[in-house]
């Protein structure tokens, strides 16, 4: 197996450069020393950015782009069947998965700070971040999101602390090594790779594993699944969440108009810190629960986590206001399986608003199968629900499901749903039916918040 410390003045070439994860990875390795260059299946913000540092980027993908390169990187979405993989192999190229230059890149750090989870994963870290940059701590930081306050996904800081979104998506979070872990939540997901819930499981007990001896895990008290982790490792464990059993809780819990939290931090009953949360929303509560009790076991105080925290603003395209448009406030949220999407539209609930329009985006035909039911009633808190078709992602149509049919059995139980196919018929649909006061968010990890941009683009146009 090749490793990133051996291509420092080489070339690493990186197919789907402009994902989230790959193009922070791609800053990272340019400041390591490491010559970068990219492929992409289509333009945009991001590799444009990406060009802007300095980094060719190749739109398309074709078996010339690898030539001369000494490394390939490739995300999991990438096949061994797509033609610049194909040709590396050919030519003998060592290939290199985006996971496994991840957990190459945070060895020997002397705190890694690994936040996991089926929900909230990159607003924690993006907490846990912020916290550690106000504390003075200079940490590395890897997220799955663009976050403003450190200049885009990725931030190179000292080599004491490094701070990175774990994702259990292909069991790629076994490639990393972790000192301190974060779990937010253990739910059903990802059932294209995992068979069941009880894989899903045993896949986070291997990533708990990893811990060292000394390490700690920091838990949801609240998930019983969770819990049930805590009781099997074998490292320090600490508890967060709003039940009366867990070590760090909220107390003197007060929302604002607009959903936004108050509350002192009370760690086994003593009040050590107070924060008025910026972001709306009792998961917000979790997520800062979770940050205050990372950043202390690594030496942040109370009080400045508590502070930072009071000044966090969320990652882009989490509960996103995008802007106003013939009176009607947009959002955007990165939500894309039905818990996430019943939070993001619990969230919208408590902003001023008329009529509730969610358009939603059902991401990977695999999670609409699976979690088929679980999506029916997700939008249940929206007035009117838009749905376009299925965001296919890394697969392939397997011709047996359709946005047609979540419409179907939506409408079935008396919601007020419809079909928009595309961002063209979606924007038709809201602009004919939607008033000034209303509220529209769009939902997906997809590329649904292009929907956001057409519309605003467009303006107040009848």
């Amino acid at each position: 197996m090749p490793h990133i410390r051996n291509y420092k003045g080489k070339r690493a070439h990186m197919i789907g450069i402009g994902g989230s994860s790959m193009s922070g990875l791609a800053g990272m390795l340019q400041k390591a020393g490491v010559t970068v260059t990219g492929s992409d299946s289509a333009a945009s913000y991001t590799t444009k950015m990406l060009e802007d540092q300095g980094i060719t980027v190749h739109i398309g993908h074709s078996a010339e782009n690898v030539h001369g390169a000494d490394l390939v990187i490739y995300s999991a979405a990438i096949s061994a069947e797509n033609p610049e993989r194909a040709e590396a192999a050919r030519l003998g190229i060592p290939q290199m998965e985006r996971a496994t230059l991840l957990g190459q890149l945070m060895e020997g750090y002397a705190h890694a700070i690994n936040v996991c989870g089926t929900h909230g994963k990159t607003t924690t870290t993006s907490m846990i971040a912020e916290a550690l940059l106000d504390a003075g701590l200079d940490p590395t930081v890897h997220i799955g999101g663009q976050l403003d306050y450190i200049g885009g996904s990725t931030r190179v800081g000292s080599h004491e602390t490094f701070v990175v979104e774990a994702c259990e998506f292909n069991a790629s979070f076994l490639q990393f090594h972790p000192t301190v872990v974060v779990v937010t939540n253990i739910e059903e997901d990802h059932l294209d790779f995992y068979k069941d819930l009880d894989d899903i499981c045993h896949a986070f007990d291997r990533f708990f594993a990893l811990l060292p001896e000394n390490g700690v895990c920091v838990g949801n008290g609240d998930d019983p699944r969770v819990l049930a982790a805590l009781a099997r490792v074998k490292v320090k464990t600490v508890t967060y969440g709003m039940g009366e059993a867990n070590q760090w809780r909220p107390a003197n819990l007060v929302y604002s108009e607009t959903g936004c939290a108050g509350f002192d931090f009370a760690f086994e009953g003593k009040r050590v810190a107070h924060v008025q949360l910026q972001v709306p929303g009792e998961f917000n509560v979790m997520h800062a629960l979770a940050t205050m009790a990372a950043c202390v076991e690594v030496g942040a105080q109370p009080a400045v986590v508590a502070d930072s925290l009071s000044h966090f603003a969320a990652p882009h395209r989490r509960f996103e206001y995008t802007g106003t448009v013939c009176g009607v406030r947009l959002y955007t949220d990165y939500g894309h399986n039905p818990a996430e999407m019943r939070s993001a539209l619990e969230n919208a609930t408590r902003q001023p608003h008329g009529r509730l329009f969610a358009v939603m985006q059902p991401h990977t035909y695999s999670r609409v199968k699976t979690l088929f039911k679980d999506y029916v009633h997700c939008c249940d808190l929206a007035d009117e629900i838009l749905i376009t078709d299925i965001f296919a992602a890394r697969e392939k149509d397997p011709g047996d499901i359709h946005a047609t049919m979540l419409v179907d059995a939506i409408a079935a139980t008396g919601q007020n749903v419809h079909y928009t196919p595309t961002f063209d018929d979606a924007e038709a649909y809201l602009r004919a039916h939607w008033q000034p006061g209303d509220l529209v968010i769009t939902m997906s990890c997809g590329n649904i918040h292009l929907l956001n941009a057409q519309i605003q683009q467009h303006g107040d146009q009848a």
